[in-house]
């Protein structure tokens, strides 16, 4: 479809849409269009109705996909027939007419306070650069709240020690200054020393690098963080995110107004750090039904 190929083309270069959003928006709209040529008579995607758009969404909750992505996918038409729309090749979003399917609130996992202090405060994670960094990235993680992406992208010239912040570069490209701790930027330049020791006339940008020096891949993130997560909790997933996780649900309850996290989360908008309120309010309930005498 030429259609599809000026759209993503907007995406990368109008847009400036990272390279992982750009190839999930192209798989979506690949698939709906594979869909759409599979059917008698055979429609194209770009002058399907929403009737059409309707059977998608039921063969793919038939396929098993979970309501949450079928509503990703359909967010990808929307914005693909919005592209449309605007071009003046449609009259109308046929997608507006398309119900989305409900989905459960899922609340986000999170690993209890504790064992985030003892794990960082207790363990030994050696005093070789691989040991150094990975207690790095664990910290990081938590006392910043940001993204494995924002992470592994991380240069040295975006810390700012004298200042006690860290520049992150976030979705769609926008920035946004993290404050740090006072610890944190001493582990940080405990870290630099040993990563110019391990790598004397280090030239590269990257602040997190492997053992040959280049830069961390998501792949090895998700390594170092199961590894030492899995020595504190029994959480089922134990992934960078649920650092992200834990960093707002702990600031959360100590009193932090959304407002404040959602920004240094980067959120967009508000609803999208509401999520973590479910977390402190089911606590609440749980110290009720311990405590209140009626209960």
């Amino acid at each position: 479809m030429n259609y599809l190929e000026k759209f993503i083309g907007y995406l990368k270069y109008e847009k400036r849409y990272s390279s992982n959003t750009v190839i999930s928006y192209e798989n979506d709209l690949r698939q709906y269009v594979a869909f759409c040529q599979n059917q008698l008579p055979p429609a194209e995607a770009v002058t399907a109705g929403h009737r059409l758009i309707r059977s998608w969404v039921v063969h793919l909750m038939d396929e098993g996909l979970a309501a949450r992505s079928v509503n990703r996918k359909l967010s990808t038409l929307k914005t693909f027939y919005r592209y449309l729309l605007h071009m003046g090749v449609i009259s109308q979003n046929p997608v507006d007419r398309v119900q989305s399917p409900k989905q459960g609130k899922k609340l986000p996992r999170f690993v209890e306070e504790k064992q985030i202090n003892e794990l960082l405060d207790k363990f030994e994670f050696g005093e070789d650069f691989a040991g150094i960094r990975n207690r790095m990235v664990i910290e990081t993680f938590y006392l910043t709240g940001m993204r494995l992406s924002e992470l592994i992208h991380l240069q040295d010239t975006d810390i700012d020690k004298a200042r006690a912040i860290v520049k992150v570069l976030g979705k769609r490209n926008k920035e946004r200054l993290i404050p740090l701790t006072a610890g944190f930027v001493k582990n940080i330049s405990d870290y630099l020393n040993a990563r110019n020791q391990a790598f004397p006339g280090y030239e590269g940008k990257w602040l997190f690098v492997t053992g040959r020096g280049v830069q961390m891949y998501p792949k090895m993130v998700y390594r170092i963080v199961k590894k030492y997560l899995r020595l504190v909790t029994t959480v089922e997933k134990k992934s960078p995110h649920i650092l992200r996780h834990s960093f707002a649900t702990h600031l959360l309850n100590r009193g932090a107004d959304l407002n404040s996290i959602k920004e240094l989360l980067g959120h967009a908008n508000l609803s999208a750090t509401q999520v973590y309120t479910h977390n402190t309010f089911e606590k609440l309930k749980k110290v009720y039904r311990q405590a209140h005498p009626r209960a």
